[in-house]
Protein backbone atom coordinates (compact mmCIF):
# COMPACT_ATOMS: atom_id res chain seq x y z
CA UNK A 1 0.00 0.00 0.00
CA UNK A 2 2.66 2.43 1.04
CA UNK A 3 3.88 2.52 -3.21
CA UNK A 4 0.11 3.41 -4.12
CA UNK A 5 -0.21 5.91 -1.63
CA UNK A 6 3.33 7.56 -2.90
CA UNK A 7 1.89 7.51 -6.01
CA UNK A 8 -1.33 8.94 -5.42
CA UNK A 9 0.85 11.76 -4.08
CA UNK A 10 3.36 12.43 -6.67
CA UNK A 11 0.33 12.05 -9.47
CA UNK A 12 -1.78 14.31 -7.62
CA UNK A 13 0.39 16.83 -6.04
CA UNK A 14 1.75 18.95 -8.79
CA UNK A 15 -1.57 18.61 -10.86
CA UNK A 16 -3.20 20.57 -7.97
CA UNK A 17 -2.35 23.73 -9.37
CA UNK A 18 -0.92 26.14 -7.37
CA UNK A 19 -3.46 28.87 -7.88
CA UNK A 20 -3.31 30.93 -5.58
CA UNK A 21 4.71 31.46 2.58
CA UNK A 22 8.94 32.04 6.06
CA UNK A 23 10.89 34.24 7.27
CA UNK A 24 14.51 34.95 8.45
CA UNK A 25 15.02 31.49 9.76
CA UNK A 26 12.79 28.21 8.98
CA UNK A 27 9.82 28.14 11.46
CA UNK A 28 9.22 31.53 12.15
CA UNK A 29 6.80 33.91 10.71
CA UNK A 30 7.32 37.22 9.80
CA UNK A 31 6.51 40.70 11.22
CA UNK A 32 3.28 42.46 9.90
CA UNK A 33 4.39 44.13 6.72
CA UNK A 34 6.95 41.66 5.39
CA UNK A 35 6.84 41.05 1.81
CA UNK A 36 5.47 36.91 3.21
CA UNK A 37 2.97 38.34 4.99
CA UNK A 38 1.86 40.79 2.04
CA UNK A 39 1.63 37.88 -0.39
CA UNK A 40 0.22 35.58 2.15
CA UNK A 41 -3.00 38.06 3.00
CA UNK A 42 -3.44 38.30 -0.38
CA UNK A 43 -4.01 34.68 -1.02
CA UNK A 44 -6.28 34.78 2.24
CA UNK A 45 -8.00 37.45 0.45
CA UNK A 46 -8.56 35.71 -2.66
CA UNK A 47 -9.50 32.07 -0.97
CA UNK A 48 -12.63 33.69 0.09
CA UNK A 49 -14.13 34.08 -3.10
CA UNK A 50 -12.15 31.53 -4.96
CA UNK A 51 -14.93 29.89 -7.59
CA UNK A 52 -14.93 27.11 -9.95
CA UNK A 53 -11.28 27.64 -12.31
CA UNK A 54 -9.74 26.08 -15.45
CA UNK A 55 -6.67 26.63 -17.09
CA UNK A 56 -4.06 25.34 -19.73
CA UNK A 57 -1.62 23.32 -18.32
CA UNK A 58 2.26 22.35 -19.17
CA UNK A 59 3.48 20.12 -17.46
CA UNK A 60 7.67 18.51 -17.37
CA UNK A 61 8.69 15.89 -15.75
CA UNK A 62 12.27 15.95 -15.48
CA UNK A 63 14.42 12.97 -14.33
CA UNK A 64 17.58 13.20 -12.95
CA UNK A 65 19.32 9.44 -13.63
CA UNK A 66 18.45 9.91 -17.92
CA UNK A 67 18.77 13.65 -17.46
CA UNK A 68 15.51 14.01 -19.54
CA UNK A 69 12.43 16.18 -19.56
CA UNK A 70 9.17 14.83 -20.35
CA UNK A 71 6.44 17.09 -21.50
CA UNK A 72 2.85 16.72 -20.85
CA UNK A 73 -0.07 19.53 -21.97
CA UNK A 74 -3.87 19.82 -21.92
CA UNK A 75 -6.15 21.62 -19.49
CA UNK A 76 -7.53 21.40 -15.62
CA UNK A 77 -9.74 22.23 -13.93
CA UNK A 78 -11.21 22.81 -10.18
CA UNK A 79 -14.28 22.96 -8.19
CA UNK A 80 -15.76 22.05 -4.42
CA UNK A 81 -18.80 20.28 -5.08
CA UNK A 82 -20.98 19.46 -1.87
CA UNK A 83 -18.53 20.32 0.17
CA UNK A 84 -15.47 18.32 -1.14
CA UNK A 85 -12.69 19.09 -3.61
CA UNK A 86 -12.71 18.05 -7.51
CA UNK A 87 -10.07 17.97 -9.74
CA UNK A 88 -10.12 16.77 -13.45
CA UNK A 89 -7.35 17.44 -16.28
CA UNK A 90 -7.51 16.43 -19.52
CA UNK A 91 -4.07 15.74 -20.95
CA UNK A 92 -3.73 16.15 -24.69
CA UNK A 93 0.18 15.46 -25.40
CA UNK A 94 1.71 13.78 -26.08
CA UNK A 95 -1.07 11.32 -25.93
CA UNK A 96 -4.47 11.21 -24.26
CA UNK A 97 -4.79 10.72 -20.75
CA UNK A 98 -7.45 11.93 -18.44
CA UNK A 99 -7.17 12.62 -14.31
CA UNK A 100 -9.99 12.98 -12.03
CA UNK A 101 -9.91 13.46 -8.45
CA UNK A 102 -13.27 12.54 -6.44
CA UNK A 103 -14.78 11.48 -3.40
CA UNK A 104 -11.31 10.98 -1.78
CA UNK A 105 -10.27 9.17 -5.30
CA UNK A 106 -7.92 9.31 -8.29
CA UNK A 107 -8.70 8.00 -11.34
CA UNK A 108 -6.44 7.74 -14.20
CA UNK A 109 -7.82 6.84 -17.49
CA UNK A 110 -5.21 5.74 -20.52
CA UNK A 111 -7.58 5.56 -24.14
CA UNK A 112 -4.84 4.02 -25.54
CA UNK A 113 -4.83 1.14 -23.57
CA UNK A 114 -8.63 1.52 -22.34
CA UNK A 115 -7.69 1.06 -18.85
CA UNK A 116 -8.10 3.06 -15.82
CA UNK A 117 -5.87 3.16 -12.59
CA UNK A 118 -7.58 3.83 -9.61
CA UNK A 119 -6.32 5.05 -6.14
CA UNK A 120 -7.95 5.62 -3.17
CA UNK A 121 -6.82 8.43 -0.56
CA UNK A 122 -7.61 6.72 2.41
CA UNK A 123 -6.47 7.90 5.67
CA UNK A 124 -4.32 10.17 3.99
CA UNK A 125 -7.01 12.45 1.78
CA UNK A 126 -6.42 15.16 4.16
CA UNK A 127 -2.75 15.55 2.81
CA UNK A 128 -4.28 14.94 -0.41
CA UNK A 129 -6.56 17.35 -0.79
CA UNK A 130 -3.92 20.11 1.08
CA UNK A 131 -1.85 19.84 -1.93
CA UNK A 132 -5.06 20.23 -4.22
CA UNK A 133 -5.59 23.55 -2.48
CA UNK A 134 -2.37 24.78 -2.96
CA UNK A 135 -3.28 28.12 -4.04
CA UNK A 136 -6.90 26.55 -5.65
CA UNK A 137 -8.85 28.15 -2.99
CA UNK A 138 -6.61 27.47 -0.23
CA UNK A 139 -5.44 30.67 1.92
CA UNK A 140 -1.84 31.82 2.55
CA UNK A 141 -1.82 31.64 6.03
CA UNK A 142 -2.86 27.83 6.01
CA UNK A 143 0.47 27.62 4.43
CA UNK A 144 2.06 28.01 7.52
CA UNK A 145 0.30 25.05 9.19
CA UNK A 146 2.47 22.24 7.32
CA UNK A 147 5.23 24.08 5.83
CA UNK A 148 8.28 26.40 6.80
CA UNK A 149 7.68 29.30 4.22
CA UNK A 150 10.02 31.57 2.67
CA UNK A 151 9.55 34.36 0.64
CA UNK A 152 12.43 34.44 -1.98
CA UNK A 153 12.16 37.55 -4.30
CA UNK A 154 9.97 38.75 -7.35
CA UNK A 155 9.96 37.19 -10.95
CA UNK A 156 8.23 37.46 -14.64
CA UNK A 157 6.41 34.79 -15.52
CA UNK A 158 4.92 34.96 -19.01
CA UNK A 159 5.00 38.37 -18.57
CA UNK A 160 3.22 38.62 -15.50
CA UNK A 161 5.27 39.91 -12.61
CA UNK A 162 5.21 37.26 -9.59
CA UNK A 163 6.07 36.78 -5.91
CA UNK A 164 8.35 33.44 -5.54
CA UNK A 165 8.07 31.55 -2.25
CA UNK A 166 9.58 28.34 -1.37
CA UNK A 167 7.98 25.61 0.99
CA UNK A 168 9.60 22.97 2.77
CA UNK A 169 6.87 20.20 4.06
CA UNK A 170 7.24 19.99 8.20
CA UNK A 171 6.04 16.57 8.11
CA UNK A 172 9.07 14.22 7.95
CA UNK A 173 6.37 11.94 5.55
CA UNK A 174 5.52 14.45 3.24
CA UNK A 175 9.72 15.54 2.44
CA UNK A 176 10.07 11.84 1.96
CA UNK A 177 7.85 12.56 -1.27
CA UNK A 178 8.98 15.85 -1.55
CA UNK A 179 11.48 17.93 -0.48
CA UNK A 180 11.02 22.04 -1.49
CA UNK A 181 7.87 23.70 -3.74
CA UNK A 182 8.04 26.45 -5.15
CA UNK A 183 4.97 28.62 -5.91
CA UNK A 184 5.06 31.62 -8.44
CA UNK A 185 2.00 33.91 -7.02
CA UNK A 186 0.60 36.51 -9.14
CA UNK A 187 -0.22 39.21 -6.21
CA UNK A 188 -3.11 40.91 -8.23
CA UNK A 189 -5.06 37.70 -8.34
CA UNK A 190 -3.74 35.61 -5.50
CA UNK A 191 -3.46 32.64 -7.38
CA UNK A 192 0.26 30.82 -8.91
CA UNK A 193 1.39 30.28 -12.26
CA UNK A 194 3.93 28.39 -12.03
CA UNK A 195 5.32 25.45 -9.81
CA UNK A 196 7.93 23.22 -9.17
CA UNK A 197 8.22 20.31 -6.73
CA UNK A 198 11.62 18.39 -5.98
CA UNK A 199 12.03 15.45 -5.22
CA UNK A 200 14.78 14.03 -2.80
CA UNK A 201 16.87 12.34 -5.63
CA UNK A 202 16.76 15.03 -7.54
CA UNK A 203 14.13 15.16 -9.92
CA UNK A 204 11.55 17.72 -10.01
CA UNK A 205 8.33 18.46 -11.92
CA UNK A 206 7.59 21.68 -13.36
CA UNK A 207 3.65 22.90 -13.38
CA UNK A 208 3.12 25.91 -15.93
CA UNK A 209 -0.30 27.53 -15.63
CA UNK A 210 -2.19 30.03 -18.85
CA UNK A 211 -5.29 31.24 -19.75
CA UNK A 212 -6.56 31.11 -16.28
CA UNK A 213 -10.17 31.65 -15.97
CA UNK A 214 -11.69 31.88 -12.49
CA UNK A 215 -15.64 31.77 -10.75
CA UNK A 216 -17.39 30.22 -13.66
CA UNK A 217 -19.56 27.52 -13.97
CA UNK A 218 -17.99 24.20 -15.67
CA UNK A 219 -19.96 21.52 -17.69
CA UNK A 220 -20.75 18.68 -15.63
CA UNK A 221 -19.01 16.35 -18.09
CA UNK A 222 -15.63 17.60 -17.50
CA UNK A 223 -15.58 15.85 -14.03
CA UNK A 224 -16.51 12.22 -16.14
CA UNK A 225 -13.83 9.51 -17.17
CA UNK A 226 -14.71 8.94 -20.86
CA UNK A 227 -14.37 5.31 -20.83
CA UNK A 228 -16.49 2.90 -22.63
CA UNK A 229 -18.27 -0.65 -21.63
CA UNK A 230 -15.03 -2.23 -22.07
CA UNK A 231 -12.33 -0.18 -20.37
CA UNK A 232 -10.79 -2.00 -17.72
CA UNK A 233 -9.99 -0.86 -14.02
CA UNK A 234 -7.08 -1.47 -11.99
CA UNK A 235 -6.24 -0.80 -8.40
CA UNK A 236 -2.40 -1.56 -7.40
CA UNK A 237 -1.96 -2.56 -3.72
CA UNK A 238 1.86 -1.82 -4.29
Amino acid sequence: MKAARQTLVLVLMPIAIGWLLAATAWGQTDQPGSDLERVLARMDAAAKSFGPAEADVEWDQYQKVVDETDTEKGKIYFRREGGEVQMAADFMEPEKKYVLYSGGKAQIYQPKIDQVTEYNAGKNRADVESFLVLGFGGGGHDLLKSYDVKFVGSETIGGTKTEKLELIPKSAHLRNNISRILLWIDPARGISVQQQFFEPEGDYRLVKYSNIKINQKLPDNVFKLKTNGKTKVVSPQG
